[in-house]
C-alpha cells in the first residue's frame, strides 16, 4: 500500500509522517531537502534556479514511485509527485520563474513518466493558513526558508486547494491542521489515526469519493 502525507511548506508533513510511520510500523520515505543541490541557491534567486530545481525534484520523486512499486509492505511518503507538479510548477510557471518552453519540456517528461506509475491509496492533505505556515517555518529556522514571501506561500496555498478540488483523482482525506497540534497533543493524532482507520479499514469502500471523506472533516 502507498500513502502520501501532503501539504504546504510548513504544514508539519515531515512530523506526521515519522509519527504515522512509527504508529502503524510503515516505512517512510522522506523528500529530499537537505541533500537537494539546487534548494539554497533556488531561495536566493528563484527565477534562475526554478527549473533545475523542479527537474531535481521530479527526477527524485519518480525514482521513489520506482521504488515504491518493488516495496513490500506500506510505504509512508513526504509529499507527491503529483503535488509537485499541480502546485509547485504550475505556480513558477505562473510566476514567469519557468518559461512556457521550460514548462513544456518539463510537462511531457511528467506526462511519460505518469504511463508506468499509478495514484497512492491515500492522501493525507494538511490544509493551514497561511500564518500557521509563517509561524513553524520561523519555528524550524532553516536559513534559506527564512528570506521566504508571505506572497509565495499564499500562491502555493490557493494552488494546493485548487489540485485537491480540481486535478487529483485520487482518494484524499483533508486535516484542518491549524489548531492542531498531533506531535504534542495525543487526542490530535488519534483524531487522525480513526479516520485513517476507518477509510482504509472500516467504515468507508476504497471507492468512496474524496468528496464524501471532506464532509467528515
Amino acid at each position: 500500500m502507498h500513502i502520501v502525507v501532503a501539504g504546504n511548506i510548513g504544514s508539519g508533513k515531515s512530523t506526521l509522517t515519522r509519527l504515522l510511520a512509527q504508529h502503524y510500523g510503515w516505512t517512510p520515505r522522506y523528500e529530499s531537502v537537505t541533500h537537494n543541490p539546487y534548494l539554497e541557491d533556488y531561495y536566493h534567486d528563484i527565477q534562475r534556479w526554478s527549473f533545475n530545481l523542479e527537474v531535481y525534484f521530479l527526477k527524485e520523486r519518480f525514482r521513489d514511485l520506482l521504488a515504491i512499486s518493488q516495496a513490500q509492505g506500506t510505504i509512508l511518503q513526504d509529499r507527491s509527485i503529483f503535488e509537485g507538479v499541480y502546485v509547485f510548477v504550475a505556480n513558477n510557471r505562473a510566476m514567469g520563474n519557468i518559461s512556457e518552453r521550460d514548462f513544456s519540456t518539463y510537462m511531457e517528461l511528467f506526462e511519460h513518466m505518469l504511463s508506468i506509475v499509478k495514484l497512492p491509496d491515500l492522501m493525507i492533505y494538511l490544509r493551514s493558513s497561511v500564518e500557521h505556515l509563517v509561524a513553524n517555518i520561523q519555528k524550524r529556522g532553516r536559513d534559506y526558508e527564512q528570506t521566504m514571501q508571505i506572497e509565495y506561500l499564499d500562491n502555493l496555498n490557493r494552488r494546493y486547494e485548487d489540485f485537491i478540488t480540481n486535478h487529483y483523482k485520487g482518494r484524499v482525506m483533508i486535516v484542518d491542521k491549524d489548531g492542531l497540534d498531533f506531535e504534542n497533543r495525543r487526542e490530535d493524532f488519534i483524531g487522525i489515526t480513526n479516520r485513517i482507520d476507518s477509510i482504509l479499514y472500516g467504515l468507508f469502500p476504497m471507492e468512496t469519493s474524496k468528496q464524501a471523506d471532506e464532509q467528515t472533516s
